[in-house]
């Protein structure tokens, strides 16, 4: 931790080294990928959208063989380990793995220190404070999702464990901008299913929020888990509301018009034509 201005952030080291929740991988990472993540969190931050940031570089002298495109072509690159800071490294995953080994105390403390350190506006005492907690997750990851569909950008790997809780963009590997509008587009070699296309990042971010449900479940009442349900089910109205927000204003529409998004719908049609 490191604070500034009265407030409190995490550091965390990319490519340090092996930790315990490394798995099977050596904990490297390569110069090529860490310049990019440096790069691109800074941009996004600069373009308004919520972000970790990194704040150095340095350059390894390890060697650190990797296969870029996995394609069995495996090569030796210079390594490099990029700080990282961002209010919260919590994810979607980390709620999700207490649940799935049934570690439910754990996970209820875990959660009640997610909702104190960063949800101020949610009372702890408070019985309905999960509900409160969920709702706004649900509400900023639509928010997140438009925003990184109104730059064209796919994150590339979107499961539980890169989404965080506090909806902020996180853990950048195989990122991409697309150059021209493709709903299709994939940044990730190895993801012959193009299961994380852009044109798929909302539907899978309702899918990552239905396992946070799904995790929360069984620190809910049955009343809660009612609503619980209820809560997920406006997530794709958020989603398409900000969504057209995002695109009105980027064509400078003013006001309502119920030709507007007939007329978002048939410009994206026609660049995907150019």
């Amino acid at each position: 931790y490191f604070c500034r201005y009265g407030e409190r952030w995490e550091l965390q080291l990319k490519g340090s080294g092996k930790t315990p929740y490394s798995r099977n991988g050596d904990g490297r990472a390569v110069l090529r990928s860490s310049v990019r993540e440096f790069l691109c969190s800074e941009a996004m931050h600069y373009l308004g959208i919520p972000t970790s940031r990194a704040a150095s570089l340095v350059v390894s002298d390890d060697d650190v063989w990797r296969d870029q495109f996995y394609n069995g072509n495996v090569k030796k690159e210079r390594g490099a380990i990029v700080l990282r800071v961002a209010k919260s490294w919590f994810r979607i995953g980390s709620l999700e793995i207490l649940a799935h080994s049934g570690e439910l105390d754990l996970q209820r403390r875990l959660l009640d220190f997610v909702i104190r350190e960063h949800f101020p506006s949610i009372a702890m005492n408070d019985s309905n404070r999960y509900l409160e907690f969920f709702s706004t997750v649900v509400s900023e990851t639509a928010n997140l999702i438009a925003l990184w569909m109104s730059v064209g950008f796919a994150h590339g790997v979107c499961n539980t464990d890169n989404f965080s809780l506090l909806s902020i963009t996180i853990d950048y590997g195989p990122f991409g901008f697309m150059d021209s509008y493709d709903p299709n587009f994939v940044p990730n070699t190895s993801d012959d299913e193009r299961r994380y296309k852009i044109g798929n990042q909302a539907n899978v971010g309702l899918f990552n929020l239905s396992k946070l449900l799904q995790a929360l479940k069984p620190l809910l009442d049955p009343r809660q888990k009612q609503l619980v349900s209820q809560i997920l089910e406006g997530y794709s109205e958020q989603y398409y509301i900000r969504f057209t927000e995002l695109f009105k204003a980027k064509l400078g529409l003013l006001g309502e018009n119920e030709d507007d998004n007939y007329l978002i719908a048939f410009l994206l049609k026609v660049s995907l034509l150019i």
